[in-house]
């Protein structure tokens, strides 16, 4: 019953981030990326933190150097998607990031010198056969917006296995917090050091950026921590695979974005590579291998 609510709270989040792409992308519209960071995460930090104030100041050292970390990942993910996001689409951005739920088993299997699966190997293929088709055009190559897209879905896996292993080692919430300040610290330097802060001029400015920062930020990213303590990092991954249909969704609605018929091809095998390799078709449809000596009567 707890990985079930678990499991409802992360799909809730998962909405929430197949959002965040389109207020991304309003938010370039005027502020540069590093400066949007710290303006999210900053917000995120206040409105969180100012809820459990007391807590936060009881945290101890195991759980700022977790946060520290984590803080650093999430930076790192955000620059790289922001930094994409202004080389490619936000619903080809969104069907990238799912290459996370192939990362994370992918990294999982690495640090723990485990051998990988036959599913897993053939999610990874054909999730890279529809990369090629999702952003791949005749005689050209991979854009380099779409390179950053990719690279912040590792390090997004990266902070997923470094989620679960703080939420079973420290007090969650607080590292759910802390994450937060420290993202918004390391956007607020960059941002001092290659652009001019500033706040937003225009009311679209400033509810992309309030609703990345209450909404996908504030909210999400405490609600990941805490629900990761009933659940796997790859079950965690898998519910995240949602994420790019909410993301192309939005675009569609909200900036017109489409596909062309390749790109839905593509989308389509990126999405089936991702279910392949984590589910396993025999056990989802409840069929089993006949045991011996058995017989049909």
């Amino acid at each position: 019953m707890k990985q079930y609510k678990a499991d409802l709270i992360i799909l809730m989040v998962t909405f929430f981030w197949g959002s965040s792409y389109l207020f991304m992308k309003v938010g370039l519209n005027s502020l540069e990326p590093f400066n949007l960071i710290a303006l999210r995460f900053g917000v995120a930090f206040i409105a969180a933190g100012s809820l459990f104030f007391k807590r936060i100041l009881l945290a101890d050292r195991k759980s700022i150097l977790y946060s520290l970390f984590l803080g650093l990942l999430l930076f790192g993910v955000f620059a790289s998607i922001m930094l994409g996001l202004r080389g490619t689409s936000t619903s080809n951005a969104g069907f990238l990031m799912s290459l996370t739920v192939i990362f994370v088993p992918v990294l999982s299997a690495l640090f723990m010198k485990t051998k990988p699966d036959k599913r897993l190997v053939a999610g990874i293929l054909l999730a890279m056969t529809g990369i090629g088709m999702l952003t791949l055009k005749p005689h050209a190559t991979l854009q380099s917006g779409d390179a950053w897209c990719i690279l912040a879905a590792l390090l997004f896996a990266l902070h997923i296995i470094m989620t679960g292993k703080a939420a079973k080692n420290t007090d969650s919430l607080n590292v759910g917090i802390l994450q937060l300040g420290f993202a918004a610290s390391f956007g607020l330097i960059f941002s001092l050091l290659f652009e001019s802060p500033k706040l937003p001029g225009s009311t679209s400015g400033w509810i992309a950026v309030l609703a990345l920062g209450i909404v996908c930020s504030a909210i999400g990213f405490v609600l990941q921590a805490i629900a990761q303590q009933y659940t796997t990092p790859t079950h965690t991954g898998l519910i995240f695979a949602l994420e790019p249909v909410v993301a192309a969704v939005f675009s569609i609605v909200f900036l017109h974005e489409s596909l062309t018929i390749q790109g839905y091809f593509g989308a389509a095998m990126v999405l089936l590579g991702v279910a392949l390799s984590e589910l396993d078709a025999r056990k989802l449809f409840g069929f089993r291998k006949m045991a011996r000596g058995s017989s049909y009567t």
